[in-house]
């Protein structure tokens, strides 16, 4: 399963009952001009993205509450390890062996839909839009193609943790920690002069995400041509290039990936980070003089909006039992499915109304709350900014790009102008 922190994979162990579905629809008494119709028969293969191990009596659970409630289906589940699970969709895509029914992320669904191998769900089942979160919806849109092309299914966020003693120490207000850019980078630098360099505020360089939260435009309109290096793109970079310069960026910050810039929080040399419950636990175990100072905020942004990050069910377009795939889907991502997986793991229901369950609003003091409550009040309007056409291969060129300018390798419009051309090339010939 996916647990989503900077896009880490972290496994977490699940028991779980399954809780009987109220169906708000049915693929049977459908209509409207391109609506899947007909009966609810046959087997349905189903495959998920690393989730067996440690959710195996959930998801046996849900097949059969799904075949009980329609007994002429059958679900056929399949799972894959998350090493590799990339190649295996384009060669399942390339050899027609891909699933009915299959567990991905908007950027996995993006070379499907634009193969004819996704489903659009606003026509094939537009009658089940107004059951999921307007954002998390549109989330599954891609670039240059009408329609939607996968159930939304669950959502993370994540909070950001920050050092309450640190931030005393260089004079800052431990009960306001920055929400704004300007106020970040002010902060930063204020912390990393009172400390004589020994204190850094960030240890990471900033992803697309950043880009998307500091008010970048990320793409045209169009979703045909990158545009992260506009002049406000430009302006991120050239302020991250200041901070490594006073030290308020780690000296790792270049080659930092998501657990060592834990461990440097962890470590209390580094004021602020991302992370989610289950970090706070940790540092409850591990780190006991880190967690007796530890803020809770959202993440620095803009545009008022938390980044959100999404999981989704996508329908093979050549499915020869779409019916049942798509009930299969509409199922699995039913508001009361969701909200037992969500009591749970560390994850949150892509459907509406349900983040005002008393579960996401009230805490409780425990650690898993103070979270929960901060991820799912961002979570209400939160949008996804990473770009569904951004492949891997594209983050590195930006990750590469990031790296030479912060280093004054290159100037930062220079090293965002190449990294957009690179990416508009691989765009074009993807």
């Amino acid at each position: 399963m996916r647990i989503f922190r900077r896009g880490a994979v972290v496994g977490v162990a699940l028991v779980t009952s399954m809780v009987a579905l109220t169906a708000c629809g049915d693929p049977e008494n459908s209509e409207g001009p391109g609506a899947v119709t007909g009966k609810v028969e046959g087997q349905v293969t189903f495959q998920t993205w690393n989730l067996k191990a440690h959710f195996k009596d959930y998801f046996e659970g849900v097949i059969a509450d799904f075949e009980e409630k329609y007994p002429d289906a059958q679900v056929k589940w399949i799972d894959q390890p998350a090493e590799g699970y990339p190649d295996k969709l384009s060669a399942d895509a390339a050899g027609g062996t891909l699933p009915d029914v299959v567990n991905v992320s908007p950027d996995l669904a993006y070379p499907l839909a634009k193969a004819g191998l996704a489903l659009d769900l606003d026509k094939a089942a537009g009658r089940y839009r107004g059951e999921y979160l307007a954002g998390a919806w549109r989330s599954q849109r891609m670039p240059g193609l009408p329609g939607v092309y996968a159930f939304p299914w669950y959502l993370n966020t994540g909070p950001m943790f920050y050092n309450k003693k640190l931030f005393a120490r260089a004079g800052l207000d431990p009960e306001k920690p920055p929400k704004t850019y300007d106020r970040l980078f002010a902060d930063a630098v204020t912390m990393a002069k009172r400390s004589g360099g020994k204190t850094a505020m960030l240890a990471s360089t900033p992803s697309i995400e950043d880009f998307g939260r500091y008010g970048v435009r990320l793409m045209n309109s169009s979703g045909t041509r990158f545009t992260f290096d506009e002049p406000k793109g430009v302006e991120l970079l050239r302020h991250y290039r200041e901070l490594y310069a006073a030290g308020a960026l780690d000296s790792q910050a270049l080659t930092a990936q998501a657990e060592s810039a834990g461990r440097k929080f962890e470590q209390q040399s580094v004021a602020m980070n991302p992370g989610n419950a289950l970090d706070l636990e940790n540092f409850r175990k591990e780190a006991p003089s880190l967690y007796r100072n530890i803020g809770i905020t959202d993440a620095v942004n803009n545009t008022g909006r938390a980044n959100m990050y999404v999981q989704g069910l996508m329908v093979n377009a050549q499915s020869r039992v779409k019916p049942a795939a798509v009930a299969f889907a509409h199922f699995v991502t039913g508001a009361q499915q969701q909200m037992a997986f969500a009591r749970k793991v560390a994850i949150f229901p892509s459907t509406k109304g349900t983040l005002d369950d008393p579960y996401f609003t009230r805490e409780d003091g425990t650690d898993a709350t103070r979270v929960r409550v901060a991820a799912a009040r961002s979570l209400r309007t939160a949008v996804n900014y990473t770009p569904v056409a951004l492949s891997d291969q594209m983050k590195t060129v930006l990750r590469n790009a990031v790296a030479r300018a912060v280093q004054g390798k290159q100037s930062p419009k220079a090293a965002l102008d190449g990294a957009a051309a690179e990416c508009n090339r691989l765009l074009a010939t993807g």
